[in-house]
């Protein structure tokens, strides 16, 4: 048996593709993309594409990617949706980035505890909320940092693009490997086990489902809420986007934020000449200027 051939990014030659796809092709989509979701995709993301928009083409029993770009050309139908669910990327964990969680439950709450006294009020909102682990972990982080503390009115707003992972995440279920790397007494403590045909899996507690807000939301579209919130987290999503995007995003982050409220980011992102509203405090960790 012959080699299988190779392109240097790692996918097949375009002769043994299942479906012709042009560098036209490739560059309408990402043009698509970037007017839709603000993500900009690079060229190493070209097979990442093919594989994806395939499975909706054999799934629309489509043979040519031109037929699909007419299809989600037409933004009164129902492919847009599928379109951006495919492309976008979700890849997240129960505390991810824990220092951002360290920093929440020891200098943030006790921080707000006593900054909003008098509206009892506290607001967070997990900006691509992805399966909903993030969302989930700042509910455990607030519920530990406030065990003692009754009457106040914490919410968390949990937002994606992609509506399957945003169903996912209201749902809560997720399998026990999930949950491996985290203490056996925040396990007992925050999520149920399943029996029977939930064998395997661990449902969230109530407690952290009443907490949170999931809701499907383009981050270039327009935005319902009005806040004030106290800590946005806009982790690994910023990544995407080209600086202008972003400047623009940061611009409303800025917005929307109370007088000295933080934002979060991911490992490998950062404000540096994208705004001027924030003030770097600590690790990906950033606190508007008021």
């Amino acid at each position: 048996m012959g080699e299988t051939a190779f392109d240097l990014d790692g996918g097949k030659n375009e002769k043994e593709r299942e479906f012709h796809f042009t560098e036209r092709d490739f560059n309408q989509i990402r043009d698509y993309v970037k007017a839709h979701t603000g993500i900009k995709l690079s060229d190493a993301k070209r097979n990442m594409v093919y594989s994806r928009l395939s499975r909706r083409l054999r799934q629309l029993h489509l043979t040519k990617f031109k037929d699909y770009l007419e299809l989600i050309s037409d933004e009164s139908g129902d492919e847009l949706g599928h379109f951006i669910n495919a492309i976008t990327t979700n890849l997240t964990a129960f505390f991810r980035e824990i220092h951002h969680f360290d920093y929440l439950k020891q200098t943030i709450v006790p921080h707000l505890l006593t900054a909003n006294q008098a509206t009892r009020r506290i607001r967070i909102w997990s900006a691509g909320c992805s399966t909903g682990e993030e969302p989930y972990s700042i509910a455990i982080t607030l519920k530990e940092a406030m065990a003692n503390v009754s009457g106040w009115d914490v919410k968390i707003l949990a937002t994606d693009l992609d509506t399957n992972v945003v169903a996912h995440a209201k749902r809560g279920v997720y399998s026990v490997e999930r949950v491996e790397d985290l203490p056996e007494s925040k396990v007992r403590k925050w999520f149920r086990k399943g029996r029977g045909d939930q064998s395997g899996s661990v449902k969230v507690s109530p407690e952290l489902q009443e907490m949170i807000t999931f809701k499907n939301l383009n981050l270039m579209g327009a935005w319902p809420m009005k806040g004030p919130f106290d800590v946005i987290f806009c982790r690994n999503v910023v990544i995407y986007f080209d600086k202008e995007t972003q400047r623009r995003l940061f611009d409303r982050y800025a917005d929307h934020l109370s007088p000295n409220g933080h934002v979060f980011l991911g490992h490998s992102e950062s404000l540096f000449k994208v705004s001027t509203r924030f003030k770097l405090i600590g690790s990906t960790m950033y606190q508007r200027i008021s």
